[in-house]
């Protein structure tokens, strides 16, 4: 579990800004799933989703998404998961593999994040941000995602991982425009038995 509350070099829940904003949302708080709840809410309603507001910065690293205000699906999960880490709780980094059109030919990683919750375990949650057709809440046990996987080729990866993938910090970290980045979105091939 070690791996889950550790800082990075992504995951920088030691930067003075990422501690301060985790304290004050932990401010209030019975417990760790309440915790959670709000850093949840906090990352998914006050950060805005890069490509949902036309903007054009890219960022990747936790304290950077947090003084910019905003970042893709990829950025917000890495400033959640530092925000539950900086408050003591596990989180890691989970993926989606998305269809980019109704044909399930073309495909990107989308992220989001598993946090461990006392008495209920890994759940998985998605604050990339709310918009028409998209509802993901905080409800465990139960998962609201903001995405269904409906077409060829989509596909939830069930594993957590402690760190971002690298397929994701290399094209948070080449892309100079949230545009650029739009059209090279990060993908995996998917391997099947």
């Amino acid at each position: 579990m070690d791996a889950f509350l550790k800082p990075s070099a992504i995951v920088d829940w030691e930067h003075p800004d990422v501690l301060a904003r985790a304290r004050s949302l932990r401010d209030g708080c019975s417990d760790d799933i309440a915790v959670a709840r709000r850093c949840f809410e906090w990352v998914r309603d006050e950060i805005r989703h890069s490509q949902d507001y036309g903007l054009s910065v890219v960022t990747c690293k936790a304290s950077e998404i947090l003084r910019e205000g905003s970042g893709f699906c990829y950025a917000k999960s890495h400033l959640l998961a530092a925000l539950l880490r900086a408050n003591g709780i596990p989180a890691g980094l989970c993926y989606q593999r998305l269809s980019l059109n109704d044909e399930g030919t073309a495909h990107c990683l989308h992220g989001l994040n598993a946090v461990c919750l006392p008495g209920i375990g890994w759940y998985r949650v998605d604050a990339r941000g709310n918009r028409a057709g998209v509802d993901a809440q905080f409800d465990p046990p139960i998962e609201r995602l903001a995405f269904r996987l409906t077409l060829p080729g989509e596909a939830d990866l069930p594993e957590i991982w402690p760190e971002p993938l690298d397929v994701v910090v290399e094209a948070l970290t080449t892309h100079a425009s949230a545009e650029s980045l739009g059209k090279n979105l990060p993908d995996v091939t998917l391997w099947t038995r």
